[in-house]
């Protein structure tokens, strides 16, 4: 042993493997760099392990690298296996320290592309970080337990059950991901079912259900002669929400490219839709002359714009329309003003209004039999709700409708 020294080592040039005695071996390739090499046998067969390079190892640490090789084959170990395992444990230790914002954040950016929108992604990373993050984000992952979970949700569970409920799912979907990507094992400890239900009330014990406050159809036309009587785009953009029962973002939304005015017709894309499902939806003679208006007006891709250039027009704006007209209701509900005009007042069936506020069919046997979307007599029927809504307006905005033979 000790055969090498610092000189000989600098020194060394010829390609091969120099001696330092007892298994250490200086290795020099022919591009003339060098690194060190441990030579051993065990059971009976020769193993060479690479220990590092010169650049890095002085001949003193080599040699103390070789000699912990030599106590493991003195006790019976492969050093080369056990430097294995000593590289799997430590990956596995970094990997096991992740913690559970660095989960949350790689979950929510590997899922965005699915989400509709970017709100519903702000949504999860404020709620997660008002409420897990105080006291679970900068922990390992493995780490997080029930009693973690426990103290995240019953401070919010009786008092904001809504938004608990949504964390609780969220954490959940995180743990789970988390585990399928090898972070932690065992038990989702934010699971419902069998263990949280346990632990908390089910919320419909403690969550009262509250509907979108909605305007009774008995006055819809009342409230529509209001609304023609003022002037802007917030006024009839709520007014087209009206006429066509559609949700507020779709509404919103609403670019000029969706339109067929040749066949009056609005065609929804799937990806803004709730049902993920493209919605076709019949205009109404008042419908398309809102369109005709903010045509006229209009430079944006939006049919509605707002005031900041490139963007639609916000909920707010809507909102803003409904409290100066002087109610408490929403625009959504406004929908479900439609639906109760249809089920009272019209002989439709079920299934066509149903149809028309884009429902998804519940019935898996009924939705895999029907193919197409009723859309002629939806057209009756939205036409049928535009007379109704169109009552007792002045005479220069009644228009022409089409039959409306299934009116009561």
């Amino acid at each position: 042993m000790g055969k090498l020294n610092t000189f000989t080592v600098q020194r060394a040039i010829k390609p091969g493997l120099i001696g330092d005695g007892n298994g250490l071996y200086l290795q020099v390739s022919v591009g003339g760099s060098k690194s060190w090499i441990f030579r051993f046998t065990l059971h009976k067969r020769p193993r060479m392990m690479g220990l590092g390079s010169c650049d890095l190892l002085t001949l003193a640490e080599a040699r103390m690298k070789a000699n912990d090789c030599r106590k493991l084959l003195l006790d019976g170990k492969d050093p080369i296996e056990s430097r294995i395992n000593d590289d799997a444990q430590k990956r596995q230790q970094a990997i096991r320290s992740i913690t559970f914002d660095d989960c949350a954040l790689k979950y929510i950016e590997s899922h965005r592309a699915s989400w509709r929108n970017v709100k519903h992604g702000d949504q999860w990373t404020n709620t997660l970080k008002t409420y897990a993050s105080p006291v679970i984000g900068n922990l390992p992952i493995q780490m997080v337990n029930t009693s973690m979970v426990m103290q995240i949700l019953e401070p919010i569970w009786s008092t904001k059950n809504e938004t608990a409920s949504r964390v609780r799912s969220r954490i959940e979907l995180i743990l789970a991901w988390a585990k399928v990507r090898g972070y932690r094992d065992g038990e989702n400890p934010a699971l419902w079912r069998n263990h949280l239900d346990k632990l908390l009330p089910a919320r419909s014990r403690i969550a009262k259900v509250k509907h979108f406050a909605a305007l009774s159809f008995e006055d819809i036309s009342k409230f529509n002669r209001e609304l023609r009587s003022n002037h802007g785009v917030s006024f009839r953009a709520l007014e087209f929400l009206i006429l066509t029962a559609t949700r507020t973002s779709e509404t919103l939304l609403a670019t000029w490219k969706e339109f067929n005015f040749d066949e009056s017709l609005w065609i929804i894309p799937g990806n803004r839709m709730k049902a993920g499902v493209e919605h076709r939806v019949p205009l109404s003679a008042p419908a398309v002359k809102i369109l005709l208006e903010m045509q006229s007006i209009s430079e944006s891709e939006y049919v509605f714009p707002g005031g900041r250039r490139g963007r639609p027009l916000s909920n707010v704006a809507l909102l803003k329309v409904i409290q100066k007209l002087g109610y408490e209701i929403t625009g959504h509900g406004f929908r479900s003003t439609f639906r109760d005009w249809a089920s009272e007042r019209t002989n439709y069936p079920r299934e066509v209004c149903e149809q028309a506020l884009a429902h998804s069919i519940q019935d898996k046997v009924e939705s895999a039999y029907r193919r197409g979307d009723l859309l002629l007599k939806r057209r009756a029927l939205m036409n049928d709700w535009a007379s109704y809504c169109a009552q007792n307006l002045p005479r220069t905005d009644v228009f022409h409708m089409e039959s409306r033979s299934t009116a009561l």
